[in-house]
């Protein structure tokens, strides 16, 4: 089946590490296509998280200037515009885009105005999520919320915790979190990848989000998955990331199939594009390929993801309904 035709809604997309070659290349002519593989991209295995964030630092120094962000959006409409997206929601953290002067105010107008033009210009919803990183301070992560207030209306509609949950505690992040209860802020944060199925509980318990990045490791606890099926707290999934971290012994062995057939809320997104070499056609390319996914199975997905979608309820369903006739016309 070629899937490049269908709709597809994206939760779990980190825009600053999405730069495709076209993209670093705009902004820096020197790069060759072979050096962007050596020194960019992510290679199909890494040894740990460390082998895989080498390319980060370089990719994140591109993307420091009003002209790197501006850059950064219009290549992953490019890239979003290939797979066929209806809907995405597009993450990053404000404070990695300081080095050269911008304020996180300036930093986020400038994604936000490019992100309102690129939506208009290319017909695809999106909306804005900033991140936190679990190594910034209390003070960082507040910010990151206080900004996510400040731009209320706009298309920025979420805070996420991203970043090594192994390493570095929840507990730090917590009055963010308070905060964006206080605020009506919808909130999503990565656990249960890069730690076992105790950081899924600890964050469910903790700040009960709606939804959780990749919660793989739930599969190793058979009472926390009744717990997010029973709660329908939706899991954003990115298989071949997991398994090119290693997360998962092969594409073979992933959660994904398993928690699908069961009635998880789950969504398929692919992550890191320049870290991670996929797109999201692909992806569901390799769900045929491997579990047998028919229409019907990507069609439950994306229902479930628009679902989980932050976006009021109206627009929720204007994109269902395109979603649903679309789906049926092919």
């Amino acid at each position: 089946m070629d899937w490049q035709p269908f709709p597809k809604v994206e939760l779990h997309l980190h825009v600053d590490t999405s730069l495709s070659y076209e993209g670093v290349a705009q902004l820096d002519p020197s790069v060759t296509r072979e050096e962007y593989q050596r020194s960019f991209a992510g290679r199909e295995e890494c040894a740990d998280l460390a082998d895989f964030l080498t390319g980060v630092p370089r990719l994140i120094s591109l993307q420091q200037t009003e002209r790197g962000l501006q850059m950064l959006i219009q290549d992953m409409f490019r890239q979003l515009a290939a797979d066929n997206m209806l809907y995405a929601e597009l993450r990053f953290a404000p404070l990695q885009h300081l080095q050269q002067g911008l304020t996180p105010t300036e930093v986020v107008r400038i994604v936000e105005a490019e992100t309102e033009r690129a939506a208009r210009d290319s017909g695809i919803e999106a909306r804005l999520i900033l991140c936190s990183l679990r190594h910034f301070s209390a003070d960082q992560s507040m910010e990151t919320v206080q900004l996510i207030d400040q731009f209320r209306g706009s298309r920025v509609v979420g805070f996420d915790l991203a970043g090594d949950e192994a390493g570095y505690p929840l507990t730090t992040h917590l009055e963010a979190f308070r905060l964006a209860a206080d605020r009506h802020i919808p909130i999503t944060s990565h656990a249960g990848e890069g730690a076992g199925a105790e950081s899924v509980w600890e964050t469910l318990e903790l700040i009960n989000p709606p939804r959780i990045g990749h919660g793989v490791h739930s599969v190793s606890d058979p009472a926390l998955v009744k717990v997010l099926k029973d709660r329908r707290t939706h899991l954003e999934m990115c298989p071949t990331c997991n398994v090119q971290l290693k997360v998962f012994p092969s594409y073979a062995e992933h959660c994904i199939d398993k928690f699908h057939r069961e009635g998880l809320s789950l969504g398929i997104s692919s992550d890191n594009r320049t870290l991670t070499p996929i797109t999201l056609t692909r992806e569901y390319e390799k769900l045929e390929k491997t579990f047998g996914w028919t229409k019907a199975d990507f069609l439950t997905c994306n229902l479930d993801t628009l679902e989980a979608a932050f976006l009021p309820d109206t627009r929720r369903q204007e994109l269902r309904r395109e979603l649903i006739e679309r789906y049926e016309a092919l």
